[in-house]
């Protein structure tokens, strides 16, 4: 970076709550200028950069994101990359964590800040908890370190004081200014008085001064099966033996338990004899995926479930569709399931 350049940042506005404001005539929420954010939320302009922002037209709200939006937000930060310093991604709550953990897996050789935010309360309305989640994530994503580094070179989220790895969030509120927890992994930073980074558990890239490649080739062709006492047969037959689904995230009982029952696991081996993956995620919202503990999960896993470790279904999701988007080869991505790619998994023994 030119040491005489200002910092700068790219606001990106994909839609979501945090850019609505009362429309003086009609009283409804409507989204506002995001060319006039400084006028918005002035105190931004108290820190040194160079802020420019722009939005998706038209606004999507989260409910109705899908891999095409995170294509553009790939091409957007790939096309701008060298223009800024780092990203800002305002983006509805409710499937904020799925767009995060999926970008985390289409950008290789991220060296920059991705910081994802959005808002409970609208950033119009007088107690919104916006201002704060965008003022904090600015000053984040324009840190750097003793070198002049960025100091979280991540995808990352945002939400109350929080800093979160994108592919280890999950949304676990809807109510409360606290929407967001990373259950299996630390924060990155806290923000308090001062914000306080936990350096030690942030990724760090190989090369400083290089683009990051994007692969926007994704192959959704997984499907979600959540078990719970009562499920039927069919039910299990049709999700895993879909001939429209390349993989299926298996959410299952504590430590990775599922039926003992004959014919579930009989649907579990021919899915598996058909050639289809089988990941196997944890329902609780905190520990991991052991099949070695029960019988049960060890029927899973000689069967040929593959272990999630303890991946959120949210990073799950973005990581099968990455990998069967880059290759064909069933094998193979099991076999790149079973590594930690992006920090989204614990492997407690390299599996290499």
């Amino acid at each position: 970076m030119d040491p005489n350049r200002k910092s700068s940042l790219l606001i990106i506005y994909t839609g979501g709550t945090i850019g609505m404001k009362e429309d003086p005539l009609d009283h409804t929420l409507k989204p506002f200028d995001f060319s006039q954010i400084l006028t918005e939320v002035p105190e931004l302009g108290k820190f040194a950069l160079k802020i420019d922002s722009i939005a998706f037209d038209p606004l999507i709200d989260s409910s109705d994101v899908d891999p095409g939006m995170w294509k553009e937000l790939a091409r957007i930060i790939h096309d701008k990359y060298d223009n800024y310093d780092g990203f800002i991604i305002l983006h509805g709550t409710d499937t904020m964590a799925y767009s995060a953990s999926a970008l985390s897996f289409m950008m290789d050789g991220l060296n920059k800040p991705v910081v994802f935010t959005g808002s409970q309360l609208p950033i119009g309305v007088a107690r919104t908890d916006g201002k704060e989640n965008l003022i904090s994530a600015a000053e984040i994503a324009s840190a750097v370190d003793r070198e002049g580094h960025p100091r979280v070179p991540e995808v990352c989220i945002y939400f109350d004081s929080l800093l979160m790895r994108g592919n280890r969030a999950v949304k676990v509120n809807s109510d409360e200014f606290r929407a967001f927890s990373s259950p299996n992994l630390p924060p990155l930073a806290i923000a308090g008085i001062d914000i306080r980074y936990n350096d030690e558990l942030i990724r760090k890239p190989l090369d400083w001064y290089g683009t990051p490649s994007v692969n926007t080739t994704l192959d959704t062709r997984v499907s979600i099966l959540k078990l719970h006492p009562g499920i039927t047969s069919e039910l299990v037959g049709h999700v895993l033996l879909s001939p429209g689904s390349r993989a299926v995230i298996l959410e299952t009982y504590g430590a990775g338990n599922a039926p003992s029952a004959t014919w579930f696991l009989d649907l579990v081996r021919e899915a598996v004899a058909q050639d289809k993956i089988l990941l196997n995620v944890t329902q609780c919202l905190s520990g991991r995926v052991n099949m070695g503990i029960y019988a049960t999960g060890r029927s899973l896993e000689r069967a040929g479930v593959i272990n999630g470790y303890d991946i959120t279904t949210e990073g799950a999701l973005g990581k099968l569709f990455h990998l069967l988007g880059r290759s064909g080869d069933q094998d193979w991505v099991k076999s790149m399931l079973r590594r930690n790619l992006k920090g989204e998994i614990t492997v407690l023994k390299d599996p290499s």
